[in-house]
């Protein structure tokens, strides 16, 4: 290491850093876990633990020596500087934050199984000293990362996905759990199981999940279809042609496009019933297309990226709109065709809104979000939860494969977009 680098690492944040390190020590000793009076610091209660002979028990010794080692390596880093020595330095902050966030999943059950505290255990039972020293490793490891010069985001975004991925983790984990009712006080279930599936399918039984399951796929279905033709008719004039008052429309579909549908849901429910087709699967169909043609933006910003004089050509040769629009502009929009037939299909499939005002108790006609929400009423909660759990599971498949499949088609439709 020449005398610049070194330099260079004594201009980053090591002192603050060691002295991160030295207060995340401390705060092991600080109230780390409180109980209806019952008070332990990090590392009685650690020690406790190492006593008790449990296995998950360990993760608190674990911390505690991480917490100490730390403090030494901040402090010898800070007074001989070197690369190698700073990313050593990094990657013990990040096992020391990864440490204490899984002390977090894993304390109820070691702590209600051991005995030490009055009651049953819940996360706001933690204390100053837990909450400060996991603040305080997040900021040692923001420390370690400038010091390394690699990019702080990354924390964020590692922070972000855990926060993304907990709930859907969560789901997945509650459908497999053979355990019912609806809240437990544990993350992993005692018992697995695939009965909650099977039973959303079992002739006979009270949730009629396939029903609900082709109602919704009926509506996403026949919406995206026709939701797609009119968006890609208007785009298409609005692209290709000039007349009179187009400037005014697109104003006019873009300013009214901006109200929230809700706004509107009673006055449109009220002409749905006077039409006579309230609480049916067509309410829902002509719904979500009636306002389809005011999505245009997105599709003639990418249809205005396709030269012209192709269209010039191909009248010359004697072709009609009609033939340019289907046998040209079709397949050069292959790209925004799959993103708007995604987007005009995701949103009738997860929609929950005007589907329960509009078909209120008609069970037979429920859509898979009305339905998952009636298992989750106060009187069903307790017997269905798991099942409602396995059922937002089995819904969300078909969404993930197709987007998975068609992802490329989708991102290069979205940078067309953005390009025009």
């Amino acid at each position: 290491m020449n005398r610049k680098e070194i330099i260079g690492l004594r201009r980053q944040p090591q002192l603050l850093a060691a002295g991160v390190y030295v207060l995340l020590l401390i705060c092991w000793l600080l109230p780390f876990v409180s109980v209806e009076g019952t008070t332990m610091n990090g590392f009685a209660l650690a020690k406790s633990l190492a006593e008790g002979g449990s296995l998950l028990g360990g993760l608190y010794p674990l911390g505690a020596g991480l917490a100490v080692l730390l403090a030494v390596c901040g402090a010898f880093l800070a007074a001989r500087p070197s690369v190698k020595g700073v990313r050593v330095w990094t990657v013990i902050g990040a096992v020391e934050f990864a440490a204490l966030v899984i002390v977090m999943f894993a304390t109820k059950g070691v702590l209600d199984q051991s005995g030490l505290l009055p009651q049953a255990f819940l996360v706001k039972n933690f204390s100053v000293g837990y909450w400060l020293a996991l603040v305080v490793a997040l900021v040692g490891l923001y420390c370690a990362m400038e010091a390394t010069k690699v990019s702080a985001g990354y924390i964020v975004l590692s922070v972000m996905s855990v926060i993304w991925l907990f709930p859907i983790l969560w789901i997945l984990l509650t459908s497999l759990r053979g355990e019912g009712g609806y809240y437990v006080g544990y993350f992993i279930p005692k018992t697995f199981t695939l009965d909650n599936y099977f039973k959303l399918f079992q002739e006979g039984s009270a949730i009629p999940f396939g029903k609900w399951w082709l109602n919704t796929f009926l509506v996403a279905s026949v919406s995206c279809v026709l939701n797609t033709l009119i968006v890609l008719m208007t785009s298409y004039v609005l692209s290709r042609h000039r007349f009179s008052g187009r400037t005014l429309l697109m104003k006019a579909m873009m300013v009214i496009g901006m109200f929230p549908g809700f706004m509107s849901m009673i006055a449109v429910y009220n002409i749905l019933k006077g039409m006579g087709i309230g609480q049916s699967l067509g309410a829902l169909v002509l719904v979500n297309v009636a306002s389809s043609a005011m999505g245009y933006y997105i599709c003639k910003g990418f249809m205005d990226t396709v030269p012209r004089a192709l269209d010039e050509a191909a009248l010359l040769d004697g072709a009609t709109h009609f033939k340019i629009f289907y046998q040209i502009m079709i397949p050069m929009a292959k790209p925004i065709i799959i993103y708007q037939l995604m987007s005009a299909f995701l949103g009738p499939w997860g929609d929950y809104i005007f589907p329960s005002l509009l078909l209120g108790d008609k069970q037979s006609s429920y859509t898979v979000a009305l339905g998952l929400k009636w298992l989750t009423d106060t009187q069903r909660i307790e017997t269905y939860y798991t099942q409602f759990a396995a059922g937002a599971v089995m819904v969300s498949i078909p969404i993930v494969v197709l987007f998975c499949i068609l992802q490329r088609y989708y991102v290069e439709g979205m940078s067309g977009a953005v390009k025009g």
